[in-house]
């Protein structure tokens, strides 16, 4: 009994003793309800064995007795209180034991019925505390879910209320890691991270990567203790199994931002021994289009902006913008991040590309729209301003009705597409083909004569050199074209 307690748990207890008692065996609630049963064999049945014990269960709670029993022609059922852990003390609303046995009772059952009210009793608790230590944990698991959620999406103060309720509290400015476990081993990293920086950073199970767990955690001093180990390197040296990536010091508004950086340090930290990177392309798209790009990406936004649902229950302006956001990270995969069904995303992206006049199926169109969301959440003191012009005062009115291209050829633009493209320059075949292939590996591949493994393996490899994620989103592959467009332009020019 006490091992199956141990072992088998509620189940297995009731499995034991309806074999014990020839009969069935379960638990019932106060008012007759069955909650768990099991019966000698799966095809063993007892006439009425519902009214059976439901009659008892309320006879038993009415009188407020030990035990209770009641007998029909071929059967009897045997009826204990759980929770009565003294005589003439018990539980009205605890579950009941009930056993239904073949007349005449055997010798001892009711005595075997009695000692097991206790184990099964605590049996019974265990699994309850379990449960709701699990929805518990799921509870807090969806919180910060939410919060990160709410940080991705740039409502910074809602999130600053949200995670007031859970601990730690969230660190400002901050460096976003993204850690790459194996198998189901996402708790025992978890527990990991936790201990390598003392609780201090929020630790998030990725929704969309079932492998992935993400770190927010605080950006180091600028000149750290002698001897002192970044939290993102202890991880990666003390699990030998997992892979890290982390981002530059960005704020905690910026921490969409730092999830970007932080993946793609990550396909980089893959094809490295110490299986550890930290974000090293700088700067941000975003910072360096200057204030005539801060007007182009309101111009392009605002028919999604302004637009007003038909109906209370359609998306607003908000609910859309953050769809778009979590489409160009995760693709398809932001089904699963913004816990919509894929017919409620594609209906929304439609709508999206209606309202902005974008064919959101092109890899030109992806671009300007993921361009113009990032420009909108970086702050304008923050960019790249514009250089002295002796002309015309009216030059930055010209640029942001020019469209994107203006923006792409201006000096510290084409100075960033020479940066992100510097480690390819002369080699950039397959980059190029990859692109104009909207980034689908089987088109490219058919383009190039290659094989797709091949051309998959050529990416793989293009990873590593320019330390960006270009096979899995969130993708290189929109700043890619805009670096390919500004160098295009500018060859044109």
């Amino acid at each position: 009994m006490h091992r199956l307690t141990r072992t088998g748990g509620t189940a297995e207890l009731l499995r034991w003793l309806a074999g014990r008692a020839e009969g069935w065996a379960g638990l019932v609630g106060p008012d007759g309800t069955v909650l768990h049963a099991a019966a000698r064999t799966a095809g063993a049945m007892v006439p009425d064995v519902a009214g059976l014990v439901a009659e008892g269960a309320s006879a038993l709670t009415e009188r407020g007795v030990q035990a209770y029993s009641v007998d029909t022609g071929a059967y009897t059922a045997l009826l204990f209180p759980l929770g009565c852990s003294s005589p003439g003390v018990g539980d009205l609303g605890a579950p009941v034991l009930a056993v239904v046995t073949p007349r005449p009772v055997a010798a001892g059952l009711a005595t075997l019925l009695a000692d097991v009210v206790l184990p099964l009793s605590l049996c019974l608790q265990a699994e309850t505390l379990e449960r709701k230590r699990r929805r518990v944990d799921l509870a807090e698991s969806r919180g910060r879910e939410a919060v990160l959620h709410l940080l991705m999406t740039g409502q910074l103060s809602i999130a600053q209320q949200v995670a007031g309720a859970l601990r730690p509290r969230l660190p400002d400015p901050v460096r976003v890691c993204v850690v790459e476990c194996s198998g189901g081993g996402r708790d025992e990293v978890a527990r990991v991270c936790a201990d390598a920086d003392g609780g201090r950073s929020w630790i998030v199970r990725c929704p969309v990567y079932a492998r992935h767990l993400i770190l927010v955690m605080p950006a180091e001093a600028e000149t750290p203790e002698p001897g002192a180990v970044p939290p993102d390197e202890t991880v990666a040296a003390r699990v030998g199994d997992c892979v890290v990536g982390a981002s530059e010091p960005v704020p905690l508004a910026d921490t969409a931002t730092g999830y970007r950086q932080a993946f793609h340090a990550l396909a980089a930290a893959r094809e490295l021994p110490t299986r550890h990177a930290r974000f090293g392309v700088s700067p941000d798209s975003a910072l360096v289009v200057g204030p005539a790009g801060h007007r182009w990406a309101d111009e392009l936004l605002n028919p999604l902006l302004t637009h007003v649902p038909r109906r209370a229950q359609d998306p607003g302006s908000q609910e859309l913008l953050a769809t778009a956001a979590s489409w160009l990270a995760f693709s398809s995969h932001a089904t699963d991040h913004l816990k919509v069904h894929r017919n409620t995303l594609a209906a929304r992206l439609r709508l999206i590309g209606e309202l902005l006049g974008l064919d959101l199926h092109r890899l030109a169109d992806q671009a300007a729209l993921d361009l113009a969301l990032r420009v909108r959440s970086t702050p304008a003191p923050a960019c790249t301003p514009e250089p002295a012009q002796s002309g015309s005062s009216a030059s930055g009115t010209s640029e942001a009705a020019g469209g994107l291209d203006a923006i792409l050829v201006r000096p510290a633009v084409r100075d960033w597409a020479d940066q992100q493209l510097a480690p390819v320059l002369g080699a950039e075949e397959t980059l190029r083909t990859w692109v104009r292939c909207e980034g689908r590996i089987g088109p490219a591949a058919a383009e190039l004569g290659i094989s797709v493994p091949g051309a998959r393996k050529r990416l793989t490899r293009l990873e590593t050199v320019l330390q960006r994620s270009l096979l899995r989103p969130p993708s290189a592959r929109y700043d890619l074209w805009l670096a390919l467009r500004s160098r295009d332009l500018a060859a044109a020019a």
